[in-house]
């Protein structure tokens, strides 16, 4: 959940939002979740990174893959996290899941070909999501012994809101890289077109009517972050308070979104130490306890 629960899971920023070794993460299951981290940022280089083409990315994606199944001897990395994996009886499709949607980036082309990823309604963004995002929860909460038909829907929600405020909060390096991550039926709903995106990224800053979009993308994360609050009542303590601070994140770059205009474009919303005392009243607010 970019989580311990998200891309939260592509980010240039290597998976901000991801809780890597945290303190409140018991010390046994500290190896599995940096195995985890390491995979998730290494098949994300791969989608991402250098001059490669989509060809050669998708290969590289293909290749990951055939390891985890063991249709070819395992590099270093996934070797590593294998031990863990069998360590802890985890299963492999949640970690195909996420090359899969690694893979939908890299086929996606660039900008500069005329070609990139586009999600033509919410219905497609949210498959996307289960993918790049919510296997991560499912695999933090399995280590937890906390994975189970009432945890799901709830870890599910905030995986995928963390995500599509993620979509927000990037979306001028998105564009950039020949992805949309706003559903093509709501940018028409607006009055926009992708001229008006690129004219914005020309401009440094977002028209009013773009703006406005993305204030509604960020409202159904936010709504969709509240809805799962509930998973810190059934959860170890420990994670629970991990996953306060977490959903307290991303309340708080909603905030920041609003406060700044809801424009990405001019700048792009971060957290720093000044944030603390925010974080903590969202951290500890009684809709996180819910």
């Amino acid at each position: 959940m970019a989580t311990p629960l998200s891309r939260s899971l592509s980010s240039s920023d290597h998976y901000e939002n991801f809780p890597v070794a945290s303190i409140l993460v018991p010390a046994h299951l500290r190896p599995t979740i940096a195995a985890l981290y390491r995979f998730a940022r290494h098949a994300d280089d791969l989608a991402d990174e250098g001059d490669a083409s989509a060809g050669e990315r998708l290969a590289a994606i293909d290749a990951l893959g055939r390891e985890l199944r063991g249709q070819r001897p395992d590099s270093p990395l996934v070797a590593r996290l294998r031990r863990h994996w069998d360590e802890h009886e985890l299963p492999y499709e949640p970690l195909h899941a996420l090359l899969s949607a690694f893979a939908q980036d890299a086929a996606a082309g660039d900008a500069a070909t005329g070609s990139g990823l586009r999600h033509r309604d919410r219905a497609s963004l949210l498959d996307y999501c289960s993918r790049s995002a919510n296997p991560v929860g499912e695999l933090v909460l399995r280590l937890f012994g906390a994975w189970n038909v009432q945890t799901r829907d709830a870890s599910n929600a905030i995986c995928t809101g963390l995500q599509l405020l993620n979509f927000v909060q990037d979306f001028a390096i998105d564009w950039k890289r020949g992805r949309l991550y706003v559903p093509l039926d709501e940018l028409r709903a607006a009055g926009l077109d992708e001229g008006d995106i690129e004219r914005a990224l020309e401009a440094g800053r977002a028209e009013p009517r773009l703006a406005a979009l993305l204030a509604r993308q960020t409202d159904a994360a936010v709504a969709l972050l509240q809805s799962g609050t509930s998973l810190v009542r059934h959860v170890p303590w420990r994670l629970g308070l991990e996953l306060r601070a977490i959903v307290g994140g991303g309340l708080r770059i909603a905030e920041r979104l609003r406060i700044a205009g809801y424009d990405p474009v001019a700048e792009r919303p971060t957290l720093g130490w000044r944030d603390a005392p925010a974080l903590a009243r969202l951290a500890l607010a009684p809709s996180a306890s819910r």
